[in-house]
């Protein structure tokens, strides 16, 4: 897998995890909501033909 490939599965999996503890019971709002805008922002471009129509 590329390097750009596992920094978005990488990625996407934390986010994945973040939004499960979201919902958790006590879970830290502040807390699901710094992290959660860090990570989206931190996403690195996909890499060319990963998104459905793109080309390869």
């Amino acid at each position: 897998m590329c390097r750009d490939c596992e920094d978005l599965a990488r990625t996407v999996l934390l986010l994945g995890d973040l939004a499960m503890y979201a919902e958790t019971p006590g879970a830290d709002a502040t807390f699901v909501e710094v992290t959660g805008s860090a990570l989206a922002a931190s996403l690195p471009e996909p890499p060319p033909g990963l998104l459905p129509g793109e080309p390869a």
